[in-house]
């Protein structure tokens, strides 16, 4: 019995723009693409013929635009979309409107400019198709992987086991994808002022991750920025990874700041929530507590697993309450987490986590 392809349907103005993602598509076996077509309204007729497993959708577009479009199909016939657009930050507010209306993931378009851009672009689009195709409740066979997936270690060494850390302030680390703009927003909103430190990894394209900062710092209680390389790393705030570009955690004696670091995607993805976890890991140990929440994919897994073994607290958000349990459900089944949550209870866990840590640095 032959495998089943994942159909793809495009949707863009642009007819160079249609033909690049036809091209980087066509090159998967995993991947057909039904149909492209050049507004939503031809869209709807070739929807009105046959569907496809995902849609792959541009926002600004004649006639119709791609966010109108978006809550038609679903309202009427859901399907797996992903947004593909050249909105940067001055279109955030369009990216939270998209992921509020059920897209599942949002990618810049391809880069052309270097032959290694294109490849990491074309590699995060295949994977971005036939991961969403994976989120219906239709089954699919396991993916067969084309382009190499690179692992925390092309960033830095694994850290080592067995080696003590001094108590020192605390600080949380979280991960999260698919879903996750909004759950983190459930989960900062809660958290009083006196809370510990957060880093958190967003898969998020370039350019949306300052504004969604802004975004947070505007409804929270504590402060939310973009993180910038070297600065200190202060209790009461959460920083988030500029998308893009790799977020590490280092240590300078007791205290903690951040580096922002170039490099090739790891898990497929850059910002890297396992690049994030592995240097929680080395440099805050037992310090730490690592939470990974609603995503597509295992980004986060091997990170969660080396963050336990070097004695950090670890959760993992449960499945009810994720919009995707891809993520999740890969550090549960590594044994990565320690404690399975809904999402409702992560501040919560946050909060009861620090004030344990402050008793043991006051004795």
């Amino acid at each position: 019995m032959l495998k089943q392809k994942v159909s793809v349907l495009i949707v863009d103005d642009s007819a160079s723009v249609r033909q690049i993602l036809t091209a980087i598509l066509s090159e998967d076996p995993e991947i057909e693409v039904m149909a492209a077509a050049s507004d939503p309204f031809v869209a709807a007729k070739r929807l009105s013929e046959a569907l496809p497993d995902v849609i792959i959708l541009d926002i600004e577009m004649p006639r119709m635009d791609g966010m109108t479009f978006l809550r038609k199909i679903m309202a009427q016939r859901p399907i797996p979309v992903i947004i593909c657009s050249t909105l940067t930050e001055q279109g955030s507010n369009l990216m939270f409107e998209a992921f509020e209306a059920g897209a599942v993931d949002i990618l810049p378009k391809p880069r052309i400019d270097t032959r290694q851009a294109l490849l990491e672009s074309s590699a995060r689009l295949r994977e971005a198709v036939k991961l969403a195709a994976r989120s219906t409740v239709r089954p699919r066979a396991a993916r067969r992987p084309v382009e190499k997936k690179l692992t925390a270690d092309v960033i830095m060494p694994p850290p080592v086991e067995n080696r003590s850390k001094p108590e020192t302030e605390r600080i949380v680390c979280i991960g999260a994808s698919t879903g996750g703009t909004e759950s983190l927003r459930d989960v900062l909103e809660a958290l009083p002022r006196d809370c510990p430190p957060i880093l958190i990894v967003q898969h998020m394209p370039q350019g949306f991750t300052k504004a969604f900062a802004s975004r947070l710092n505007s409804l929270c209680e504590i402060s939310v920025k973009e993180a910038e390389d070297g600065e200190p790393v202060l209790q009461g705030c959460a920083y988030i990874a500029p998308g893009g570009r790799h977020m590490l955690l280092q240590r300078v004696g007791v205290r903690y700041r951040i580096a922002i670091k170039d490099g090739p995607p790891v898990s497929r993805h850059r910002p890297s929530v396992d690049v994030l976890f592995r240097s929680a890991a080395q440099y805050a140990g037992r310090n730490a507590l690592g939470v990974i929440m609603t995503g597509m994919g295992d980004d986060g897994a091997r990170g969660l697993l080396e963050m336990r073994k070097l004695g950090a607290t670890t959760r993992a958000q449960d499945e009810e309450s994720c919009v995707v349990f891809g993520m999740p459900k890969e550090a549960i089944a590594c044994g990565a987490a320690e404690k399975i949550v809904p999402l409702s209870r992560i501040p919560k866990e946050i909060m009861l986590w620090h004030s344990a840590g402050q008793g043991v640095l006051a004795s």
